[in-house]
């Protein structure tokens, strides 16, 4: 289908991203600079990190954490099998082993404390987690699993701009966002996430050692960049390390900007749009599961998800939706069962295989109107429930 009646995910740009690329566009400069600096500043300040290093997409954000932190052949670096493939990928580009570990269960689909402690080995030299969604894993016993074995900790928070994790053990506390609470924290700004610049990433740390490592290897291992030859102060610069180009242009920067300043009051549209899917889909039939039912934290509301009771229902639902001009899609497969990755360790993952065959996502985004999310949840019951009783009459018939 061409166009989506209602589509997974929309943009919300308007005068406001126009005027920002007006004003690089008239500045005549392009390549990094000062939006990209501004832009840097203002999500450092607002995420209360000491540094924001801006990248051309999440996926560099993710290589250049593990080239900063040293990975390389021989290590494994544990991460969940329930994930976008950049993190795995960048693993293997490193040289290193990705070593995939099982979610919770499929009521939370975030990364299994116990099973990454059942995986460290000699080799393992760091642990990725991904909030699923918007939705915090299990920091708190994370955090302290990577202080017992001397185990960096790479927070993919590209489904989680803007979520505050606030740690059980502290109660009064006001919380940390993510992109503050492991060694190096990244980040994407792909087209459908909750802060849009179309590709772009970032790279938050409070280490001084690991954002200069990290600022050197985005731009080829350059003592300087052409934004600082251009104002005077450099005139020359030095290669210390081999690096790469990936660095943000001042287009992307400048929308970014701008989508940072809309990313507070358009999470509190999401949890909205997905208070209003938990309230139409209650009665859905006996063996869906509605993922983060009971979360109590403050989630960046990135995906809104559905796990069906068996695949001839997810099917069935998925077609009924795509009837009616309803995009989903899933997220994510079972990363062990790609064909790149199969001779990486496959087992001891049932829960992410059953949650990859189940689940469905629904669309979600800022300016989906509720009457949007009534029409899915009704297309959603009437094509539930019609399974439902044909399987139920079904022993009847026989």
């Amino acid at each position: 289908m061409s166009e989506w009646r209602i589509p997974l995910s929309d943009l919300d740009y308007g005068v406001e991203e126009e005027a920002a690329v007006l004003r690089v566009l008239r500045s005549k400069w392009l390549s990094m600079g000062p939006e990209v600096q501004a832009f840097e500043q203002e999500f450092a300040g607002y995420l209360g990190v000491k540094h924001a290093l801006a990248v051309s997409n999440g996926t560099a954000a993710l290589h250049l954490s593990y080239l900063a932190l040293g990975l390389k052949s021989g290590d494994e670096v544990i991460q969940p099998a329930i994930n976008f493939v950049a993190a795995a990928n960048m693993t293997v580009a490193v040289g290193a082993t990705p070593v995939s570990v099982d979610i919770l269960n499929l009521s939370e689909p975030t990364i299994d404390p116990s099973e990454i402690e059942r995986r460290i080995s000699p080799q393992t030299k760091a642990v990725v987690v991904m909030h699923y969604g918007g939705y915090f894993c299990r920091m708190a016993e994370i955090s302290s699993l990577c202080q017992k074995h001397n185990l960096a900790l790479i927070e993919d928070a590209c489904h989680a701009v803007g979520a505050r994790y606030r740690n059980p053990d502290e109660p009064s506390s006001n919380g940390r966002f993510s992109g503050a609470l492991g060694d190096l924290a990244c980040f994407s700004f792909f087209s459908n996430k909750n802060l849009v610049t179309g590709e772009g990433g970032m790279i938050t740390t409070n280490r001084d050692d690991l954002a200069e490592r990290v600022r050197l290897l985005r731009s080829h291992g350059m003592t300087t960049l052409t934004w600082d030859r251009h104002r005077g102060h450099a005139s020359s610069y030095d290669v210390i390390l081999n690096g790469y180009n990936y660095r943000l242009d001042e287009l992307r920067a400048a929308l970014g900007r701008v989508q940072l300043q809309k990313l507070e009051p358009n999470n509190r549209i999401r949890r909205d749009l997905v208070a209003e899917y938990r309230r139409n889909l209650a009665d859905l039939p006996t063996g869906w599961i509605l993922p983060f039912k009971d979360y109590k934290g403050d989630s960046a509301y990135h995906l809104m998800t559905a796990v069906a009771p068996d695949e001839e229902v997810r099917r069935n639902v998925v077609q009924s939706l795509k009837n009616r001009g309803i995009q989903t899609s899933l997220h994510y497969p079972c990363l062990s069962d790609f064909e790149a990755f199969g001779h990486f360790q496959i087992d001891q993952l049932e829960q992410s295989r059953s949650f990859a065959r189940l689940t469905i996502t629904l669309p979600l985004f800022s300016t989906m109107r509720t009457d949007q999310v009534a029409e899915v949840c009704t297309v959603m019951r009437t094509a539930a429930s019609e399974k439902s009783v044909r399987r139920q009459l079904a022993p009847q018939q026989n």
